[in-house]
């Protein structure tokens, strides 16, 4: 799952049991009185960012599956869009053991910083603790999540292999092909191929649309699909001498400056992002899996079937996320069980069938139920095929526990300010290393 600048995405505001603002995770996440009510029913909460489709709104109701089957059990979850600032929150908590979820989701940026030594002790073995079958998950998945001294601190949700969504009536008005494949052909092998379609697009772009919705969202997705981000091969942070950083920023600056995007800023919370959906004010979308229930969502029932998925310039993966148990929180056995539950393949698999989160556990990625399935809302979309296929071709880049701070900097402080406010290019770099000297003590 994506957020802010991350999944994270994972995000994107879901429908959540319980409603939240972006002040969520800052009242309350830690419990109340009602924790154990009268009648012995224990309230377990979940802290999330973004879309992970647990809810039993929009989601695939797998909530109201598990109070059915744990009669003693309510589970409340409080979501917000924006993944730094639920990061930022989270840490702060954690190094007072006060006001923590029963079970935090973690995204895959901030995960080195989590099985750090800062944070030693801060939580649950999952390998020891809940019950979840560790065998099931991604080889590399379980490692991201693996602390110096082997305790494994959370569980798999989604990976995030990338593709290209597309608005099929867009592309036609701005007389470029609509078939998926020819569409990926055109882009094939190279993202300043990519730039050369947003340049066909802008000569006849209908009015009041731009090619791309975001320059820090294509930022995000160049550098997903690089084999070195912002650490070296020793996972140490080297963000500045790094050629997937280089090539990311020089890609996602030339669409800002040529104007071939939006200016739109993922994830706002104002909702300006979301409102483009539904409004049709861009014709694509750098697209990991979990960003098709955004689509979903925020483009609405009224543009149900004008969405098509392609195949990236390059293969890569953006994004991803995990459920955590901190040691602090209430209900410690019961959190990690529910945690292993929620994210064991049977779950994984109907996650994906409703919100298009591809999963982490290796049965369900080969399984039918992912390989041949399609999303209602993108029509006869292969949406298993195309996402399966990119998995397959994933080898996670080295990450240092700087990642998903550095990679905020850059797009939220950085690629932004020349997108919206014209900043030249070398002073917003300068901005950028001005603040990762400021604030991270490496």
């Amino acid at each position: 799952m994506r957020t802010s600048s991350s999944r994270r995405g994972h995000t994107a505001i879901a429908a959540v049991a319980v409603l939240a603002t972006g002040t969520a995770l800052l009242t309350g996440c830690g419990g109340g009185n009602d924790d154990a009510a009268g009648d012995g029913t224990i309230t377990l909460r979940i802290g999330t960012f973004g879309s992970f489709g647990y809810d039993d709104d929009t989601g695939a109701k797998l909530y109201a599956e598990y109070e059915r089957t744990h009669p003693g059990i309510k589970i409340e979850e409080s979501n917000v869009a924006d993944g730094q600032k639920y990061w930022d929150t989270l840490k702060l908590r954690l190094s007072r053991d006060s006001g923590l979820a029963d079970i935090q989701a973690l995204e895959v940026g901030y995960i080195a910083e989590a099985t750090g030594p800062a944070m030693a002790g801060k939580w649950v073995d999952l390998a020891r603790t809940g019950g979840a079958d560790l065998g099931a998950f991604l080889d590399w998945k379980v490692q991201q999540a693996t602390t110096a001294d082997g305790s494994v601190i959370g569980l798999g949700t989604d990976i995030g292999p990338m593709a290209i969504c597309y608005d099929k009536d867009l592309f036609a008005k701005a007389q470029l092909p609509t078939d998926r494949v020819e569409v990926a052909a055109l882009w094939a092998g190279d993202w300043s191929k990519f730039l050369q379609v947003g340049e066909a697009y802008r000569k006849n772009a209908p009015t009041g649309t731009s090619f791309h919705d975001s320059a820090s969202g294509l930022f995000n997705a160049v550098v997903s699909s690089q084999p070195l981000q912002y650490a070296n091969a020793q996972g140490e942070l080297d963000y500045q001498n790094s050629p997937g950083v280089k090539k990311a920023w020089d890609t996602a600056v030339a669409a800002a400056r040529n104007g071939l995007t939006a200016k739109l800023r993922q994830f706002d919370e104002k909702g300006t992002w979301n409102a483009a959906f539904k409004n049709s004010r861009f014709a694509t979308v750098a697209c990991p899996s979990w960003m098709t229930g955004i689509i979903k969502d925020q483009a609405g029932a009224g543009n149900q079937g004008k969405w098509d998925i392609a195949a990236p310039p390059v293969a890569g993966n953006w994004g991803g996320s995990f459920l955590a148990v901190p040691k602090a929180g209430k209900h410690v056995e019961e959190a990690a069980e529910l945690a292993a539950w929620l994210t064991a393949p049977a779950q994984h698999a109907k996650v994906f069938g409703v919100n298009g989160n591809i999963p982490s556990s290796k049965d369900t990625l080969t399984s039918p139920v992912v390989q041949d399935a399609k999303l209602p809302y993108f029509g006869d979309t292969p949406v298993g095929k195309i996402y399966s296929e990119a998995a397959a071709g994933i080898t996670p880049a080295p990450v240092s526990r700087w990642d998903g701070q550095v990679k905020t900097f850059i797009t939220d402080n950085g690629i932004l300010d020349i997108e919206q406010r014209g900043t030249d290019p070398d002073a917003a770099w300068r901005n950028v290393k001005k603040l990762v000297d400021d604030k991270i003590d490496q």
